[in-house]
């Protein structure tokens, strides 16, 4: 039972290793199927080439953008570009005015939509609503177009508003426009409106019209906002998170719209997130906010509720853009680079190979077997990471992969030569595979760990353009020691058993004698003939190897049963001169 114990384990572990294979292929199949993740990895800007988006710069008065602002917008619409999948990307600032933002392949229209969205997310009071009709029907039936405004209408409030949910804001002119305001005419462009004077808006699906007042909060007061399900309900919705002033003024603003709802003074109760010139949300006040940590809750799935987050987390630009140019680019580096890397990387593997023949003989196949496996994993979880993550290969990922390669063969020759030196110390080959996984494990672990480390580092703190390298060189790291555990120590378990490598023969790269496994107990050392060259000079030199790491205790020992060998050969020798 001892025997087969292991056998029984290494087989149950490989099959586990076939399991997570196929169960990581069925992922990327569903991909494949839903139209969404592909059999290939999806390659980055410096090798496919894609698309480059030019955004101007505008100031309210005109005057060039300060590199701060450019530079914070640059980061929001970063943040707006990871948020949408899309990996890899490059987006930079140039000429003090404008932003460069370039996408690998071909951006889909809600990316475009995504960063073309450059007017400031705003929170205005609502103060009416009604449905997206230009028309009304009136005393004799028929379909009536409300009144356009016109010069003769009053555009002055007749009282000074106290506060932004004042009615003394609608005036006759702004009732007209309202009321004619067209949600389908792309002509209406409230975004660039005015902050301190009532806005006419739509909802993002035309539904539903809003006269707004003036802004009270916009979006660089919000500091977070996160899709969560709610604790008693289980329906999703989304948390915010504000800052100092924000906070203050939020606070003001519900405890106004609040006591609108407490004197059913309804839609007056409500407040709209406004982005881009839309109404993105307008939820109705619950209860006195003080904290800064409102939540909105509604009909939300998990996607809406993500994608009402993104827009309220990601939706505050310090400046508003217009879209100078829009066109594909050619890569940068090109397939060519990438050719070259590629057989760089072969070239590596050939190389590995060959010294792993060389050193090893047999289980050298076992490395290339192990890289084989790893090389597997590697590509078909950066299939899924493409499609779950947007995640794209650069020509820096590139070569953290063939980096990764020698990695890979450390492991493998600290545990080999872990195994020869117990055979060396006289053990049989199965337990040599045992003690030896026992103690390489250990060293591979920490020298691994202190790769994950790096490659975390460097991700965190390196440029965009080394951010590549050092995902996959992490990535890699904790596939190897994945292989290392689930693959190559139950192989050799395996192999260990079988005559050729159980056998120790002279080409399995296991054979005692080659290794001079001349210490049998860890008292006692055999035999072996004096020569001055050869496989006996070899098996000499190893002796007094094992000899030279004996313990004080064990050299006592081995004296002591020296000296008892030695009296009981001279007892013998007397015996044999009585007689």
């Amino acid at each position: 039972m001892a025997s087969t114990s292991p056998t029984r384990h290494a087989w149950r572990v490989l099959l586990g290793l076939l399991v997570v294979t196929a169960v990581l292929f069925g992922i990327n199949a569903v991909g494949v199927f839903l139209g969404k993740s592909s059999w290939t990895p999806e390659l980055a800007l410096d090798l496919q080439g894609g698309t480059q988006i030019i955004l101007s710069a505008q100031t309210a008065d005109g005057s060039d953008p300060t590199q701060e602002q450019l530079d914070q917008a640059a980061a929001i619409i970063r943040q707006r570009v990871d948020a949408s999948g899309v990996g890899e990307s490059d987006i930079t600032t140039e000429g003090g005015r404008n932003i460069v933002v370039q996408i690998p392949g071909v951006a889909d229209e809600q990316t475009r939509q995504r960063i073309e969205a450059s007017a400031q997310l705003e929170l205005r009071p609502v103060l009416a609503t009604t449905d997206p009709a230009t028309d009304f029907v009136g005393e004799d039936g028929k379909s009536t177009p409300w009144p356009t405004p016109d010069a003769t209408m009053n555009a002055t409030p007749t009282a000074e508003p106290t506060d932004a949910s004042d009615l003394s804001w609608v005036t006759e002119k702004l009732r007209a426009q309202f009321l004619s305001y067209d949600c389908t005419d792309p002509d209406n462009d409230p975004a660039s409106a005015p902050k301190d004077e009532p806005l006419v808006a739509c909802s993002i699906d035309g539904q539903v019209k809003y006269l707004l007042g003036p802004t009270e909060l916009t979006g660089t007061e919000i500091t977070d906002a996160q899709a969560a399900r709610e604790q008693d309900s289980g329906q999703w919705i989304v948390q915010l998170e504000m800052n100092d002033k924000g906070t203050k003024t939020f606070a003001d603003v519900s405890q106004r719209l609040y006591q609108n709802k407490l004197a059913n003074q309804s839609p007056r109760d409500q407040f709209a997130f406004v982005l881009d010139g839309k109404v993105i949300s307008a939820p109705q006040m619950q209860a006195v906010i003080s904290n800064g940590k409102p939540s909105i809750s509604g009909s939300f799935t998990q996607e809406s509720s993500k994608t009402l987050a993104d827009q309220l987390r990601y939706g505050a630009l310090p400046l508003s853009f217009n879209v100078q140019s829009n066109e594909s680019i050619s890569a940068t580096l090109g397939s060519q680079q990438l050719q070259i890397g590629l057989i760089t990387g072969l070239i590596g593997l050939g190389l590995v190979a060959i010294y792993s023949l060389l050193s090893y003989r047999a289980l050298g196949w076992v490395i290339m077997a192990s890289i084989g496996v790893m090389g597997v994993l590697t590509y078909i979880i950066i299939c899924i990471l493409a499609w779950r993550m947007g995640f794209r290969l650069s020509l820096a990922g590139v070569a953290g992969l063939i980096v990764s390669i020698g990695f890979t063969a450390d492991s493998f020759i600290v545990y080999f030569e872990r195994i020869r030196d117990e055979l060396r110390d006289g053990k049989s080959i199965t337990g040599a595979v045992e003690d030896g996984w026992g103690r390489a494990k250990r060293t591979i672990y920490i020298s691994k760990s202190i790769n994950i480390l790096a490659a975390v580092v460097l991700y965190i703190l390196a440029d965009a353009t080394v951010k590549g390298f050092a995902f996959t060189l992490g990535l890699t790291t904790l596939i190897d020691v994945f292989i290392f555990v689930i693959f190559t120590h139950p192989v050799m378990q395996l192999l260990a058993r079988t005559r050729f490598f159980g056998g120790g023969h002279p080409l399995s790269g296991l054979n005692p004698e080659e290794l001079g496994a001349v210490y049998r107990d860890r008292t006692e050392f055999r035999q072996v003939q004096t020569a001055s060259s050869g496989k006996a000079a070899r098996t000499k030199a190893s002796r007094g190897e094992a000899e030279r790491r004996q313990t004080i205790a064990e050299r006592k020992r081995a004296e002591a049963l020296a000296g008892a060998s030695d009296a009981g050969a001279s007892a013998e020798s007397g015996k044999d001169g009585d007689a």
